[in-house]
C-alpha cells in the first residue's frame, strides 16, 4: 500500500514531531488539525481501523504536544484506538499508510514503536493508573515531568479507571487527567463560559490569592480552621452549580471544564495554565466522535472499527458476503432460544453491536443488560441471576474475559452457576493485534473446575451448541472465531448435542489430526490434500476442550501412532495440552504427538489469513506438518 498524498496540504508537511508544533501559531495549528483529520480519513478509508474515536481527538492531541514538552511529559492514552493523530505528530506521518498492516505501524500505542507511546494499550480503564505509577516514579526520580492520562467518558465506567482516580487523588501528586467526554453535545454559551471561568481560576494570580488567603485564614486563633472549612463549602456550592466536578474535587482533584475539544485557542490556554500547577488535576473536554467527517458524526458507532471504505460515499470497498458472520449467527439463535425459554437474559459489557445483541435487546428489552466497560461486574452480576433461576448468557470477547478471570473462578464456577459466557473473536483476530488476539481463553478456561469449553466447527454447530449450554446447566464457555461462517446449511432443528463427545469427520489408517474449532475445516481440507496422494488420514472434531471425549481420543490413540492436535489458542495449557495429560493420566504410551498452536509469544497485527499462514494453522501448514509426521 503506498503512502497517501500530502502535497496539498499547507502545515503538515512540516511537522514531523511535537517540537515542529510549537512552533506554529493559533492559526497553523488549527490548519494542522484540518490536515491531520484529512489524512486519518484517506488513510483509515484505505487501510480500515478505529475513525470515528480519532477523528474526535485532534484538536485534543494537537493542543497536548503544543504545550506539553513529550516525550519528557508524557501522554498516557486509554484503550489507544483514539491516537491516531498522536501517530501522525511523532515521527509516523510517512507510515501511515502501513497502520494495521503485516509489518507496519500499530493500530495502538506501542513503546517498541516510538518513544512518545509511553505505554502499551488496547483494553479500557488503564490510563489513570498507569499515569499514577508515571507520576510516582517521576516524584522518586525528584523529576519534574508532567503526566497526562487521555480517557474516554466509556472507560471511565471501568472499575480500574476509579480505583485509579482514588488512589491519584490521595496521593497528591502532580497528575492531569483529561476526560474525553464525547457523548455530551456542545453547547456554545457553556462552553464559552466555563473555558472563561477556567482560565481564570487556573491562572497564576487566582492560585497564589487562593493559596495566600488559606494561610492567612490558618493563622487566624480559634477559627481560621473553621473558616477555610466555610470558604471551601461556598467555593464547592459554586462550582457544583456551574460545572458538574463535584466528584472529581471530593476525590481529590481540581476540576477545569468542561471545555470545548474542537477549540484550540480553549485548549491551548487552560493546558498551559494547568501545566503549572502542581497537584492532580482533571480536564474535562467535550468531543465529537468523528468530528469532520459527515459520516461518522451522525452514525459513530458504524465508524468505531471499519474495513476499507470509499470516502465520498463512506461504503465499504468490500460488498457483503451472503454467509452470515458467527456474530450474526449467535445474535439470531440466542433470539430464537429466548422466544422459548423466559429465564435466557443476556448481558454485555458496552459491546451490544459488537457481540451481534443489538436485534435482542430490542424483542427483549427488559432482559437485556449492557453493564459498560465492566467486565468484572457483568459476570458477578450475571452470578446472581443465575441464582434466582435466570440463565444468563454473557457476550463477550474472549480478549475481554481475561479482565474478569477471578470472577469467572469465583462467583460463577465456584458455585457452579449456569452462567454462559459466549466468547466472540475467540482465536486469531487480526489486525488489532496483540492486545486483542483471542487465543488464551481454552487455557485459562480449562483448568476451572465445574465449568465445560467447547468451540464449534462451523455456524450451524455453534447454533447446536449454543442450545446445549442453555440446557446443561453448568458454567459453559463458548468459543467461536471473528469473521463470516463457512457457508454450510443450518439444520432445520437446533438441537442439544452430548457433553464431552467428539465427532469423526474423516476417517483414515495412518494418521490422526484432532482439531477444535476454527481448525477442523482446514485439517479437513489438509487430510484431503493427502487423500489425493493415496495417503489415508482420520479426522476428528473434538468439540469440547474440557471434558474430552476420553474414549475416543484413546481409542485413537491406540489405533494411531501418530496424532496431530490443532488448535487457535497459545499451546501452554491448552488443548493439545489437554489431550497430553489424558494419554499421561491414562497410561498411554509410544504415541508420537505433535500440538500445532501459538507459540509462547503475543501475536502481532496483520490479517487472520496472513497469522494463519504464519504459524501453520492454514491448511497448507497442516498439510506440511502430516507430510513430515508421515515421513517421520
Amino acid at each position: 500500500m503506498k503512502p497517501v498524498e500530502t502535497v496539498n496540504y499547507s502545515v503538515l508537511p512540516n511537522v514531523s514531531y511535537p517540537h515542529d508544533i510549537r512552533k506554529l501559531n493559533l492559526a497553523e495549528l488549527n490548519t494542522l488539525a484540518r490536515e491531520i483529520r484529512e489524512l486519518i480519513i484517506k488513510t483509515v478509508a484505505a487501510s480500515g481501523g478505529h475513525l470515528a474515536s480519532s477523528l474526535g481527538t485532534v484538536e485534543l492531541t494537537v493542543a497536548l504536544h503544543h504545550v506539553f514538552n513529550t516525550p519528557q511529559d508524557k501522554i498516557v492514552w486509554d484503550v489507544g484506538h483514539q491516537a491516531y493523530a498522536h501517530k501522525i505528530l511523532t515521527g509516523r506521518k510517512d507510515k501511515m499508510y502501513s497502520l494495521r498492516q503485516k509489518d507496519g505501524i500499530s493500530g495502538f500505542p506501542k513503546r517498541e514503536e516510538s518513544e512518545y507511546d509511553s505505554f502499551n494499550v488496547g483494553h479500557s480503564g488503564t490510563s489513570i493508573s498507569a499515569a499514577s505509577g508515571f507520576a510516582e516514579a517521576s516524584f522518586l526520580k525528584k523529576e519534574n515531568n508532567k503526566i497526562i492520562a487521555v480517557i474516554g467518558d466509556g472507560s471511565m465506567t471501568t472499575g480500574m479507571a476509579f480505583e485509579g482516580l482514588n488512589w491519584a487523588g490521595d496521593r497528591k501528586k502532580d497528575l492531569i487527567i483529561v476526560l474525553n467526554d464525547n457523548e455530551m453535545s456542545i453547547s456554545p454559551n457553556v462552553g464559552a463560559l466555563s473555558s472563561y471561568l477556567n482560565r481564570l481560576m487556573t491562572g497564576h494570580t487566582v492560585t497564589k490569592l487562593k493559596a495566600d488567603l488559606k494561610n492567612f485564614l490558618k493563622g487566624i486563633p480559634g477559627i481560621g480552621d473553621q473558616m477555610i472549612r466555610f470558604s471551601q463549602q461556598i467555593e464547592e456550592s459554586l462550582k457544583t452549580f456551574v460545572v458538574p466536578g463535584a466528584l472529581f474535587e471530593e476525590l481529590g482533584f481540581t476540576y477545569v471544564g468542561p471545555l470545548d475539544g474542537h477549540r484550540l485557542d480553549y485548549l491551548v490556554n487552560n493546558f498551559k495554565n494547568i501545566k503549572s500547577l502542581q497537584q492532580p488535576v482533571l480536564v474535562h473536554v467535550l468531543t465529537k466522535k468523528g468530528k469532520g467527517y459527515n459520516f461518522a458524526e451522525e452514525k459513530p458507532l458504524n465508524y468505531h472499527g471499519v474495513s476499507p471504505f470509499d470516502v465520498a460515499t463512506g461504503r465499504p470497498l468490500a460488498t457483503s458476503a451472503a454467509i452470515p458472520s458467527y456474530t450474526d449467527i449467535f445474535g439470531t439463535t440466542l433470539q430464537k432460544l429466548a422466544r422459548e425459554n423466559s429465564r435466557i437474559v443476556a448481558v454485555t459489557a458496552a459491546m451490544c453491536e459488537g457481540t451481534g445483541l443489538e436485534q435482542f435487546s430490542r424483542e427483549f428489552p427488559l432482559r437485556f443488560y449492557d453493564v459498560g466497560i465492566a467486565e468484572q461486574h457483568a459476570v458477578t452480576f450475571s452470578a446472581a441471576l443465575a441464582c434466582e433461576g435466570f440463565i444468563p448468557v454473557v457476550a463477550i470477547y474472549s480478549t475481554f474475559l481475561q479482565r474478569a478471570y477471578d470472577q469467572v473462578l469465583h462467583d460463577v464456577c465456584l458455585q457452579k452457576l449456569p452462567v454462559i459466557f459466549a466468547l466472540d473473536r475467540g482465536g486469531l483476530v487480526g489486525e488489532d493485534g496483540a492486545t486483542h488476539q483471542g487465543v488464551f481463553d481454552y487455557s485459562y478456561l480449562r483448568s476451572i473446575p465445574h465449568i465445560i469449553v467447547m468451540a464449534p466447527k462451523d455456524e450451524n454447530e455453534l447454533r447446536h451448541m449454543l442450545k446445549t449450554a442453555v440446557r446443561c446447566g453448568s458454567p459453559v464457555s463458548l468459543r467461536y472465531p471473528r469473521g463470516r461462517g463457512i457457508g454450510v446449511e443450518p439444520d432445520e432443528k437446533i438441537e442439544t448435542l452430548a457433553i464431552g463427545k467428539a465427532e469423526i469427520v474423516a476417517e483414515g489408517s495412518e494418521l490422526a489430526i484432532i482439531a477444535v474449532g476454527s481448525t477442523v475445516y482446514p485439517a479437513l481440507r489438509a487430510a484431503q490434500k493427502i487423500a489425493a496422494e493415496g495417503r489415508s488420514i482420520r479426522v476428528i472434531n473434538a468439540r469440547f476442550i474440557k471434558p474430552l471425549d476420553e474414549e475416543l481420543f484413546s481409542e485413537t490413540a491406540g489405533q494411531f501412532k501418530k496424532i496431530i492436535t490443532v488448535e487457535e489458542n497459545v499451546l501452554q495449557g491448552g488443548f493439545g495440552s489437554a489431550v497430553l495429560e489424558l494419554f499421561a493420566d491414562k497410561g498411554i504410551n509410544g504415541v508420537q504427538l505433535k500440538r500445532l498452536g501459538i507459540p509462547d509469544k503475543f501475536i502481532e497485527h496483520a490479517t487472520q489469513a496472513q497469522l494463519r499462514e504464519k504459524y501453520g494453522l492454514d491448511e497448507d501448514g497442516i498439510y506440511r506438518t502430516v507430510k513430515e509426521m508421515l515421513a517421520s
